[in-house]
């Protein structure tokens, strides 16, 4: 009976190990020569990228199965939309020669198509079915349909990543979009999945926390987050996470990234805001891990931590990544704000959003579903 146990578990290794090193949606891996670069940085220690404040520590392999049984077996009533969010559609050719004020289109979650000084950038760009390294390892997203087909997104002249969860990193989509993109700005390492990827590593620009880069009159600056990184077991802390600023002449924009709540939303805001639109992270929160993910109540307080004029909850209305109800983030996120007389925006999904309009008209739109 032991050797039969044993048998098994040394054949699950072995499928393991060579699912995780020959099926490409895991990604590359960080070489040793890219250690030695990145041991430069002060969030890189003993091999492994660090928060500025301690979190706890990983997950052991047992707690992860234990915590990735409560979460298939927990039922959420309203976990999930009743039906398949709509998506508004706009043409794309609207899109391909629009050259007015900044503008923003949300695809769901935290994927952002963003029109600024004449440029097209991706923020968090992840049109996948799944935020899973295969179909059969995850729950489809809440919107089948996106603003426009994927293949008819104009040419792209940056593309902007967070972090390397599945959620934000798609193999599929930058498959879609690599050709083209004229250039990829990522933290530390994340540069190593798109080379794997067979992305020129002449388009690809890594950056440190508070390291800033230009695109013509554009600032991109790579600014802090409280989260973590990881596409397998065997490579977590492998690559940098990170928040962003995006400043033209006239607008100024946040993108938090995945975040737990910390000190960086008051450093961000002093060093670089006020911002007229920042994206906050929103959703996918729980007890058991409140270090790396905003509870709603915390995404108001770092609204206006870092000086945002109105902020728009992202990294809900896509995937059930968590044990809370699909509305829940959106309408406790509203309510904390009011008390603090902060202005939410609340667009569908495909609904265009000025970065710098005064008006807002909309509505609570989650209630039809």
């Amino acid at each position: 009976m032991l050797i039969t146990i044993l048998s098994i578990i040394g054949l699950l290794v072995i499928i393991y190990f060579l699912f995780t090193t020959y099926y490409p949606s895991f990604g590359g891996d960080i070489t040793k020569k890219q250690q030695l670069v990145y041991k430069k940085s002060e969030q890189f220690n003993n091999g492994k990228f660090v928060n500025t404040k301690a979190v706890p520590k990983d997950l052991s392999f047992s707690e992860t199965i234990q915590l990735a049984y409560t979460f298939f077996t927990t039922k959420v009533p309203n976990g999930r939309p009743k039906e398949n969010l709509k998506a508004n559609k706009i043409d794309s050719i609207n899109v391909a020669d629009y050259k007015g004020e900044a503008r923003m289109i949300w695809f769901g979650h935290s994927s952002f198509l963003l029109q600024i000084d004449g440029k097209n950038i991706l923020l968090d760009p992840m049109f996948g079915k799944v935020a899973a390294p295969h179909t059969l390892l995850g729950g489809n997203r809440f919107n089948e349909e996106f603003p426009l087909d994927i293949e008819k997104l104009p040419q792209i002249d940056a593309v902007l990543f967070s972090h390397d969860h599945y959620d934000h990193l798609d193999y599929e989509t930058i498959l879609k979009i690599k050709d083209k993109t004229q250039r990829f700005y990522v933290p530390l390492g994340v540069g190593a999945h798109l080379k794997a990827w067979h992305v020129s590593p002449e388009i690809i620009t890594e950056l440190d926390w508070w390291e800033e880069t230009k695109l013509d009159a554009l600032t991109f600056v790579c600014t802090p987050a409280q989260h973590f990184s990881g596409r397998k077991f065997n490579n977590s802390q492998s690559t940098l996470w990170s928040s962003w600023v995006i400043q033209s002449e006239t607008e100024n924009i946040y993108f938090s990234g995945d975040s737990g709540y910390a000190p960086h939303f008051t450093q961000i805001g002093k060093k670089y805001g006020p911002f007229d639109l920042a994206l906050m992270e929103c959703g996918q929160y729980n007890e058991m891990w409140p270090d790396i993910h905003m509870m709603p109540e915390e995404t108001a307080q770092a609204g206006i931590d870092v000086k945002a004029k109105k902020i728009m909850a992202i990294h809900w209305a896509g995937f059930k990544l968590a044990l809370h109800d699909w509305t829940d983030p959106i309408e406790r996120l509203k309510n904390k704000a009011a008390t603090l007389n902060l202005e939410v925006i609340t667009p569908e999904i495909g609904e265009v959003i000025k970065v710098k309009d005064t008006i807002n008209n909309y509505t609570n739109w989650w209630d039809n579903y």
